[in-house]
């Protein structure tokens, strides 16, 4: 079984989240999400965020059919914490979009357990749940 991990908020679950799971999933055969939590993304996003709570988050990503497994995250503020878990789960590979998140981060977390860091997407269109809400607002 080759295990492919990601993560990520996913509030409002939209199309660039489908594109790069699918993509994330086309890298391996056991696709795990690591889901932050609520108040981490309030820390992150500032007030009124997430829109939704990561048990609504988590069951939207539990109905896609090929994401195989939901890891809902306690609040983690040290990066040592997610470098426990990410060697408790031990993937192949840890998918990111490139253009879009930490690299340096993620190459470190990749290379703890060994895994390969595969960019399986580009940030592709207007897709973000920041840009969806402040078109709505408008």
């Amino acid at each position: 079984m080759k295990k492919v991990l990601v993560g990520g908020c996913f509030d409002l679950l939209h199309e660039g989240h489908i594109i790069f799971l699918k993509k994330a999933k086309e890298a391996g055969n056991y696709l795990i999400v690591l889901l932050e939590s609520d108040e981490k993304i309030r820390k992150l996003k500032g007030k009124g965020r997430p829109i939704q709570s990561q048990k609504i988050r988590a069951k939207a990503l539990e109905e896609l059919g090929f994401v195989d497994q939901v890891i809902p995250l306690p609040f983690m503020e040290t990066e040592i914490e997610y470098d426990d878990l990410v060697k408790k789960i031990k993937p192949d590979v840890i998918a990111v979009t490139e253009g879009y998140t930490d690299d340096a981060f993620h190459k470190r977390s990749a290379d703890l357990v060994g895994a390969e860091l595969k960019y399986v997407s580009k940030v592709v269109g207007d897709y973000s749940t920041s840009r969806l809400l402040s078109k709505k607002s408008i």
